[in-house]
């Protein structure tokens, strides 16, 4: 039984207009909308929804305002969607029905398990030519990109008040495995023993906030993170931090201020791990969290940096770069 990723995020939004303007800039295709939501999805197949957030339909929500109501996790067949299921049974707001199981996760989070429906894509990011190896870009330039198409939601990451047991929940139930953690106060986890470095990242924060940090998609190459984010600057979204390189996951970044509920990412070349690897304790601390970052963010035209961004100091800073 392994989860191969995050199949559906759906969220439950309170301006659906301006959600789906800014989804379409991110880089995701629209394929339906009605007056009550809209579907996105990414290169591969991967789903984005933005429901009215008063839809009967939706799961419960985490916290008010606009936020993620429910992530769907893909595996290979329907017998591991059964497998699944028998482990998810008794679990609060358990179901399995229609080809798929979910429950209510230990933090409040609706989670749903599906057969994949994603595509195989022949994508590749631009080689590199670092010093001492084998040169990989002879005679050829590494692309520019004046936007970015995301490949997959890649991770989410959520504050919680119950870590122990929701970290124990994703293990045991869904088999995923501790890549590495802040003692007590969080863990990344991948959702396959073979994979990148986390597809779920959880937080306890001091005052025991609940709720969506970010959600996070995944890019070619650092120079489509610089392209997409250059391009939503140029659209009139907000930049929180970036871009800049996560010590931790060795991934670069760009977040941005995201109507649909709280942060949104572009990052690319993470670390990928195997069962060898062995989780790493570390200290939560600006210089964790972000080996460099750009503060304010790049104006798309100049492609310069911004003037009077929020300082590194800031709530951003205090929530998140404790990562």
């Amino acid at each position: 039984m392994t989860i191969l990723g995050i199949e559906q995020i759906t969220y439950g939004v309170t301006d659906l207009d301006t959600c789906r303007r800014f989804l379409a800039d991110w880089g995701l295709t629209e394929v339906t909308a009605d007056a009550n939501g809209a579907r996105f999805e990414t290169l591969n197949g991967c789903r984005v929804l933005a429901v009215r957030h008063d839809d009967p339909s939706l799961p419960p929500a985490m916290e008010e305002g606009p936020t993620l109501r429910e992530v769907t996790w893909g595996v290979a067949s329907a017998g591991e969607v059964a497998a699944i299921a028998d482990r998810l049974a008794g679990q609060p707001g358990y179901y399995c029905q229609d080809g798929a199981t979910g429950c209510i996760d230990p933090n409040g989070l609706a989670v749903r398990v599906e057969v994949t429906a994603k595509r195989t894509l022949d994508v590749q990011g631009a080689p590199t030519n670092p010093w001492g190896l084998p040169a990989q870009r002879v005679n050829t330039p590494s692309p520019v990109y004046e936007r970015a198409q995301p490949i997959e939601v890649g991770h989410v990451v959520f504050f919680t008040n119950a870590l122990a047991a929701t970290q124990k929940f994703y293990e045991d139930k869904l088999g995923f495995e501790l890549s590495d953690r802040y003692p007590d106060r969080g863990a990344f986890m991948r959702c396959a023993p073979h994979g990148g470095h986390h597809d779920l990242f959880l937080l306890a924060l001091p005052n025991g906030k609940r709720g969506l940090n970010h959600v996070a998609f995944t890019v070619r190459d650092i120079h489509e993170v610089f392209g997409g984010g250059m391009h939503i600057d140029r659209c009139g979204w907000e930049t929180q931090l970036g871009p800049g390189r996560h010590p931790i996951s060795s991934a670069y970044f760009w977040y941005f201020k995201n109507p649909c509920g709280a942060l949104i990412e572009y990052y690319a070349d993470e670390d990928i791990l195997t069962p060898e690897w062995q989780p790493r304790d570390f200290e939560p601390g600006p210089t964790v969290f972000a080996e460099w970052a750009v503060d304010g963010g790049l104006d798309g035209n100049t492609r310069r940096q911004k003037k009077g961004g929020e300082a590194p100091t800031g709530k951003f800073m205090t929530d998140t770069a404790k990562r």
